[in-house]
Order: C-alpha cells, then structure tokens, then sequence
C-alpha cells in the first residue's frame, strides 16, 4: 500500500520546496466535506480547496455536468471554435453581476489571471497605468499579482523588482491599530506624494481578505473608495476569488456594502473543482481592449464551464446562500462558547459575513497579541483529529473556517468538536 510518508519522500525528491503544504497527508477520495488519504484515512474538511468547494467535492450534479460536456469535446480553444457553455455562462453571471447596468463577462483559467486581466482592462480603459491595493491583500502569485499581494513572505522575497506603478494602503484592522480614517488619511498621502489621482487606473480590494486573515472590508471604506473613483474617474475592483459565489451569504462579497464595483474577478468556487476564472465589468470598460488583447489557450475550457453552470444551479437549488448564513451562524455560536473557557487557548476576534469565518490565536486571554506558534500547532492538532484546518493572516495567527456549504449537520458538528478539541490548551 502507498502510504502518506512514501508520497512525501517522492514529492521532496520531484518537487521544488517552493511548494507549500499544509499537510503530510495525500488525498485519495473526497465526498462533500469529507476526504480519505492513502491511508484510508478520514478527514473532515474544513478548508475546502482554500475556498474552491463551496458546493463541495464532488457533487453528483457538477460532475455529470462535467462528464457529459467531457463525452463531446474536452476542448477547441475558443478563440478558433467557440461553444455554447461559455456564452451561456457569460450570460449568468452578467445578470448576477452586482452592479446596475449592462454588464459582459470574460474567462480565464486561474484567479491570478483574472487579477492580471482586471489590470489590462483597467489600464486600457482609462488610459492610465497606477493601480492601489491593500496591505494584506492577496491577489495571486504571477509577477503582477505578487506586486499586488501585501504580504512579503512567502510571496514577494526574492521575486523583485516587481512592475512599477503598484502602490498599498493600510487595509483597516482596529486591532492592529489602523482604521477607516487612516486607511483614508494614507491614500490621501498617497496621492499628494506618489501618484495623482489622474494616474490612477484602478483601485483594487477584497470585500473580505483571503490571505490576509478573513478581514471584511468596512461598508464605510468602500462607500468611501467609491466616492473617490467616481470623482477621479478611477475604477473600484473587487476581487471576489475567495468571498464569491455564496461562501458569504450573498452571491459575491461585496454585496453586503451595498458599494458597486466596476469590474470583478472570480475563480475558486466558480466551477466546483474544475480551474476556471474570469472578468466580470460593465460593458463599456469590457469593450475598450482591441480583438485579441484578453484570452488565452485554456481560458474558459469547456469542461470548466459546463460544471459552472451546474455551480450556478445547486446554489439556487440548494438554497447555499441562506445555508452560508445557517452553518456561519451555528460556528460563530460554538467560537464564542470555547472563548469563554478556561481550557482552551486564547481566542478571539471572531468574525465573517455568512461560512466565510476567521479568528485569531492570542497569547494571552482577553489581549490581542497574535500567536503564530500556538496557531501552527492548533492546525497540526486538528490534523491529528481528523479535521483539514488552514490559519492565514500577517501574523500568521488567524484560523480560517471553509467547509464546503453543502457539509451535513452532523459532519459539521463532528467538525466542530474536532476544533474544540484541537484548541485545548
């Protein structure tokens, strides 16, 4: 029998180091929210592929989706024959699109590429080369994206320079120190030191901080930041990759503001599974790029996009977005009760929009020092329990919750007690 430590033998001799993992174990089967290794294993599944299985592995509608468009054709490129599953997806996601007016979609394969082409489109719409991020933000692993990705390490060290023009301000964390009024303060500096707002192209943010430790944007920085495109003709862009497609409670993250974007990038849940990405904008600012300028040979495969409809159909079916609000609810419920324990480590800050949830490890109970060692070992502990848990975060010390929207109550519940006993002190 293939065993975990056999794989992780021949991965160290194949693979470069540059390859994280979170675990030693090596996946053989998954169903829902529950993964069996090579071993036999059985895992609970609470980080859902970083965000990717909202509707969980393998859902028997997605897959025949997929198995079915796999039975016609596997691919064409559909830049030389086009197919119906594009058009159609396209079509979806423009009426979902959250923001009034026309809107048109583009696909890709990954989430950075969707980032880079939001950063194309921009560019080439408005004339202008400066794009502002946030600290903290992630926004992939490509050159570009590493440039717009606030956090140095693992991401940016050693990879530089990185393209000019890429500028941050602090993402509001109250406590970290940094607030609304800051974030605003900085960007004003921003523009009266390093770029005027004429050179701006677009400002780019997560509703929610992946990466950088499941922060929600305040509806009052975005109202403000829309404020502030619409007088200097910049464009405001939500990175949805991680917050979209139901993981919140709404269809994409940036709902719950209320503010409407420009453009949008996807990826992660979009197809279940399946690598598939895209550019969701209104119409006028999807049309400025010349015949040939977006795309790419993979982009919008077949397959992929033949499962996102599928995506598209158990949301609505299954009611995923209420059921985000109900699973968020009931973890939020128990986070709270273990912070009142004795027994447990120090937890707190809990906090997320509909199954999007994150807290962080403290050194002592009651104060806000971050915990990056205590939180490694919860991660390793919650392993040894049978639960796939993921921490994120500048400081290394936030646990972030992603199982699958579709998990069974009582799966959730085993869960649940998994992580309980994994924050035992």
């Amino acid at each position: 029998m293939t065993t975990n430590a056999d794989l992780l033998a021949r991965r160290n001799a194949a693979v470069p180091r540059a390859l994280g993992h979170a675990t030693n174990a090596y996946a053989h089967r998954a169903l829902n929210a529950e993964v069996w290794d090579v071993e036999g294993t059985r895992y609970v599944d609470f980080a859902g592929g970083i965000a990717v299985l909202n509707t969980g592995h393998c859902h028997p509608r997605i897959m025949a989706a997929a198995r079915a468009q796999m039975e016609r054709f596997t691919h064409t490129c559909v830049q030389v024959l086009a197919y119906e599953p594009y058009i159609e997806l396209a079509e979806r996601l423009n009426a979902l699109a959250p923001f009034t007016g026309r809107a048109r979609t583009i696909f890709f394969t990954t989430g950075a590429e969707a980032v880079e082409n939001a950063v194309k489109i921009a560019r080439v719409a408005t004339g202008r080369g400066g794009i502002i991020a946030f600290s903290g933000a992630f926004h992939g692993r490509t050159i570009m994206t590493s440039a717009l990705t606030g956090k140095t390490l693992p991401y940016k060290r050693g990879f530089g320079p990185f393209p000019p023009e890429i500028y941050h301000v602090p993402f509001p964390v109250e406590h970290h120190g940094v607030t609304v009024a800051d974030s605003l303060r900085a960007l004003e500096y921003l523009f009266r030191s390093d770029i005027e707002p004429g050179r701006v192209a677009a400002i780019m943010i997560e509703p929610i901080q992946g990466e950088g430790g499941f922060y929600e944007a305040p509806a009052e920085l975005l109202q403000a930041l829309r404020g502030i495109c619409d007088a200097h003709g910049i464009l405001l862009v939500s990175d949805e990759v991680q917050a979209g497609f139901g993981r919140t409670g709404k269809m994409f993250g940036i709902e719950h503001s209320a503010v409407e974007p420009d453009l949008v990038t996807v990826a992660k849940s979009l197809a279940g599974g399946f690598p598939l990405s895209g550019v969701i904008g209104r119409d006028m600012i999807m049309q400025a790029a010349e015949p040939g300028g977006l795309g790419g040979t993979y982009a919008g495969n077949p397959i992929a996009c033949a499962a996102a409809l599928a995506v598209l159909d158990v949301i609505e079916d299954e009611k995923l977005l209420s059921r985000a609000d109900l699973i968020g609810g009931r973890i939020k419920q128990r986070l709270h009760a273990i912070a009142q324990r004795n027994d447990t480590l120090p937890i707190g800050a809990i906090r997320g929009p509909g199954a999007m949830i994150g807290f962080e490890i403290f050194k002592g109970r009651g104060g806000t020092e971050p915990d990056p060692d205590a939180t490694k070992r919860v991660t390793s502990r919650a392993l040894q329990e049978g639960l796939i848990l993921l921490s994120c975060g500048v400081y290394a010390n936030v646990i972030r919750v992603l199982v699958p929207l579709t998990v069974q109550d009582d799966i959730l519940e085993e869960g649940l007690g998994k992580l309980e006993r994994a924050l035992a002190a």
